[in-house]
C-alpha cells in the first residue's frame, strides 16, 4: 500500500516542490544581477537611437528583445543547472524523494518552478519595455502633432497612424512568447543534462556548446545538403541532430517583430508545437535517466 500511495501523481505534491524550488532560485544573487543588467539595458535603450522615429522604435525593439532573448536563456540554464547536483551534495534530494514523492514529481517540480522563475522575470522585462516604447510613443506623438499643427487634417492624421503602427504590432507578444518557450526548452535540455552529468560547471559548459550548436546547425544543414547527395543516410543523420539538438534559430522571430512584419499563424503555432514538444521531450529523457539513477 505504501509503495502504490508512493507512486500517485500529486499535484499538491508538485505545487510544493514547486514552491520551494521558485523561492530557492529567487534568493540566486546572479538572478538579481542579470535581471537588473538586462532592464537596465532595457530602460536604457531608448536613449541610443536618435535617428528617425521608425528606426528609433526598431532599434529600441530590437535591443530590448535581444536582451530579454540573451537574459531568459541565460537564466533558464543558470538556474536549472545547478538544482539536482545541489539537491544531491545536500542531501535534499534524499529527504523529499523518501517521502511519498515519485522521481517524475520531483523532476516536474523543478522544472516548472524555473519555469515559473522565467515567466516572472519576462513578465519584468516586458513590462518595462512596453513602458519605455509607450512613453517614447508619447514623446513622438506630441512632436509629430507639434510639427503638423499647419498641416491638412487628413495628413496629420495619417502621420500619427504611421508612429502608432511603428511602435505597437501585436507581434511583439507573438515574440515575447516565444522567447518565453524557448527559455523553457532551453530549461528542460538543461535538467536532462543535469540528471547524467557530474557537476554544475559540466551542465553549464555542455549547455554552452548545445546553444550554439542549436544557433549554428541551420547553417551548418544548409551548406551540407548543398555539398552532399541527400540519401537516408545524410537524412537520417540531419534527423537525429536536429532531434538531439534543436534548431533554436526557428525561435527567433525578432527580425520580423522588429521590422512590423506580420507573423503568419500558422508559423507561430509551428514555433509554440515545437517548444512544447521538445520541452516534453526532454523531460521524459530526463525522467527515464534519473529513474535510474542511483541515490
Amino acid at each position: 500500500m505504501n509503495n502504490l500511495t508512493h507512486r500517485v501523481f500529486s499535484f499538491r505534491r508538485l505545487a510544493a516542490i514547486v514552491g520551494n524550488t521558485l523561492t530557492g532560485l529567487t534568493r540566486l544573487k546572479i538572478f538579481y544581477v542579470l535581471l537588473l543588467f538586462a532592464l537596465l539595458l532595457i530602460g536604457s535603450s531608448v536613449f541610443m537611437a536618435q535617428m528617425t522615429f521608425q528606426q528609433e522604435f526598431q532599434v529600441l525593439k530590437d535591443i530590448a528583445l535581444g536582451a530579454m532573448s540573451i537574459f531568459t536563456s541565460l537564466l533558464a540554464v543558470i538556474a536549472t543547472a545547478r538544482l539536482l547536483p545541489q539537491d544531491v551534495e545536500d542531501r535534499t534530494a534524499y529527504t523529499v524523494l523518501a517521502k511519498p514523492v515519485s522521481r517524475f514529481e520531483y523532476l516536474t517540480g523543478k522544472l516548472l518552478g524555473v519555469l515559473l522563475l522565467l515567466a516572472l522575470s519576462l513578465t519584468a522585462m516586458s513590462a518595462l519595455f512596453l513602458l519605455v516604447l509607450m512613453l517614447r510613443e508619447q514623446s513622438v506623438l506630441n512632436e509629430t502633432a507639434r510639427q503638423m499643427r499647419a498641416a491638412p487634417a487628413e495628413q496629420s492624421a495619417e502621420a500619427l497612424r504611421l508612429v502608432r503602427a511603428a511602435a505597437f504590432n501585436v507581434n511583439l507578444f507573438a515574440g515575447i512568447a516565444v522567447i518565453y518557450l524557448k527559455g523553457c526548452l532551453l530549461a528542460a535540455l538543461t535538467l536532462f543534462i543535469s540528471t547524467f552529468a557530474t557537476s554544475t560547471i559540466f551542465t553549464t559548459i555542455v549547455m554552452a556548446f548545445v546553444y550554439f550548436i542549436g544557433h549554428l546547425q541551420a547553417i551548418a544543414r544548409e551548406y551540407w545538403l548543398q555539398n552532399h547527395s541527400a540519401g537516408w543516410f545524410t537524412t537520417t543523420f540531419l534527423a537525429l541532430v536536429a532531434l538531439l539538438f534543436p534548431d533554436l534559430q526557428l525561435f527567433n522571430l525578432t527580425d520580423d517583430v522588429v521590422a512590423g512584419n506580420a507573423i503568419p499563424l500558422t508559423l507561430l503555432l509551428k514555433t509554440i508545437g515545437l517548444g512544447l514538444f521538445y520541452s516534453s521531450f526532454y523531460l521524459a529523457l530526463a525522467w527515464a535517466v534519473f529513474f535510474r539513477k542511483e541515490l
